[in-house]
């Protein structure tokens, strides 16, 4: 990794676009050290994130698009900030204190990312916010109760905060006014070798889990953890990707890839983020660790890009062009009472941080 001086974070914003509903848009930018993202308002957004290689030159690693179609449209989920609930509720009910909870489905017997009009899709209030020499944007997101069937009034604050070494610390926080069920999550496209460069089948992955959640043809967990020894679920040491993927077994089948939730090994007690993942592109020399709070890690490896969005590169985004590291709580949760709990009391307060390292 080069070495570089550090410098004070700088924090700038403007209009996505400067006219029609670009406008309402922000974009807001944080530079720290090396290292330079942007944040959309829109789904409190992680949009870009600029990284050296080992030769110092600069790429753009997530999948985005700057087309507000796109953002609007398949590219919506793209880097956003995912909830209420991220991944799958089976049945589109939950039950709390004895209540059921009927939830707006979004079809397949689910209700996935926290419905059709998730926090994706709404428009956040953001604030530049520094703590200590960490400097970046934090936004606010007011859900009604009863949003999209979920009960309580949710409060919520996602802060993107870089460090002067260009530590990228992802931080949420929720208040609720009635008992309900919490679980938030980044849903950001990684390619290590540069958006658009082609796919990730290549890059190198470790993943801090021993077993894993299988899924039924709705993608929803069906019973106790499985270990991943002895299958394609092994990424216990660095594995190509690619490798993992070209293995036989049901589960890839049936999702067509990675889509599964990785139980990590446990979290320390005193709420420090532990790293969950490494990937690795050996070609470029960057690699990004991911650490976090959360218990699970949900890997999906594009399987379904069918080159509807493009990014700058200008190149369509096919299967695997990216993968997604998703730290969060394990799907389904209120149907597994044997799993972490995702319920939030209005006594309590939700805390959450997942850090991203890049080095080169």
């Amino acid at each position: 990794m080069t070495t570089h001086e550090l410098r004070p974070v700088q924090v700038s914003h403007a209009p996505l676009q400067h006219g029609g509903a670009g406008a309402a848009i922000e974009r807001w930018t944080v530079r720290g050290g090396p290292i330079e993202v942007s944040v959309l308002t829109l789904g409190a957004t992680l949009h870009t994130a600029l990284v050296p290689d080992r030769t110092g030159a600069v790429a753009q690693v997530l999948l985005a698009s700057d087309e507000l179609g796109q953002i609007l449209g398949p590219a919506r989920h793209f880097g956003a900030t995912v909830g209420r609930y991220a991944n799958r509720i089976a049945d589109s009910r939950i039950t709390l204190d004895g209540h059921e909870h009927r939830l707006t489905p979004t079809g397949h017997g689910v209700t996935l990312h926290g419905g059709p009009d998730g926090f994706a899709d709404r428009l956040w209030a953001a604030e530049e916010v520094a703590d200590g020499e960490r400097a970046g944007v934090r936004l606010h997101l007011h859900s009604p109760d009863g949003d999209q069937g979920f009960p309580g009034a949710l409060d919520v604050w996602v802060s993107y905060l870089l460090d002067p070494a260009g530590e990228l610390s992802i931080e949420y926080r929720a208040v609720t006014t009635r008992p309900t069920v919490i679980n938030l999550t980044n849903h950001a496209y990684v390619n290590l070798a540069g958006e658009g460069s082609g796919d990730v089948l290549d890059h190198l992955l470790t993943l801090e889990a021993d077993a894993y959640t299988p899924v039924d043809e709705r993608q929803v967990p069906y019973g106790p953890y499985e270990s991943v020894a002895g299958t394609p679920f092994d990424f216990t040491t660095a594995r190509p990707i690619g490798g993992q993927l070209a293995q036989d077994h049901p589960q890839l089948k049936a999702a067509g890839g990675f889509d599964h939730n990785f139980v990590l090994r446990a979290r320390p007690q005193d709420g420090v983020a532990a790293r969950a993942a490494l990937l690795t592109d050996p070609v470029s020399g960057r690699t990004l660790e991911v650490l976090t709070t959360e218990p699970g890690l949900q890997v999906y490896t594009a399987n379904t890009f069918a080159g509807t969005v493009r990014g700058a590169a200008g190149v369509p985004y096919g299967p695997y062009a990216g993968i997604a590291l998703e730290t969060q709580h394990h799907p389904d949760s209120p149907h597994h009472p044997e799993y972490p709990s995702t319920e939030l009391r209005p006594d309590e307060e939700f805390r959450s941080r997942t850090v991203l390292r890049f080095s080169w």
